[in-house]
């Protein structure tokens, strides 16, 4: 695959909240990214591969009706939505967020338009990027001292 996906149609239909009209919500990543067209679904893998290959040992789950990576907080949120993909939450790294801006959404999400190159690489240097900052934040609170108790 390569390093940027790019979807020559415009996804057919209305997204709602990751199911298709009439089924039932999907249960599980695979079951979610099953609900779309299949260039979509080649978005949605080409995303989760990246970011799973950024974050090999974080958890995967269903949130928000759409696919989440946690590992010592979240990593990342991603949705399909009718016109594009969706990544959660805000990029925090100055540089990563610079890349960033040309897909800057109304609330600091990202937003990838299907009928442009999805930027994977940038993607996956987004969760990587968040990881070492939740690995970090972890490692910052197992190192403070409690403080001292009063004797009373």
């Amino acid at each position: 695959m390569s390093n940027a996906v790019t979807v020559e149609r415009r996804v057919q239909g209305a997204r709602s909240g990751g199911r298709v009209e009439g089924s039932l919500a999907p249960k599980t990543v695979d079951e979610y990214i099953l609900a779309f067209p299949p260039e979509v679904q080649e978005v949605l893998r080409a995303v989760r591969a990246v970011a799973r290959s950024a974050a090999p040992e974080a958890e995967e789950r269903l949130s928000y009706r759409m696919p989440a990576m946690f590992q010592g907080g979240v990593l990342a949120y991603y949705g399909a939505f009718k016109e594009h993909l969706g990544l959660f939450p805000p990029v925090a790294d100055p540089k990563l967020r610079e890349l960033a801006a040309p897909y800057a959404g109304p609330k600091g999400n990202l937003q990838f338009r299907y009928d442009a190159p999805i930027p994977i690489e940038l993607i996956g240097a987004i969760v990587a990027s968040r990881l070492r900052a939740n690995q970090g934040k972890a490692g910052r609170q197992r190192g403070r001292a409690a403080p001292p108790r009063s004797r009373g």
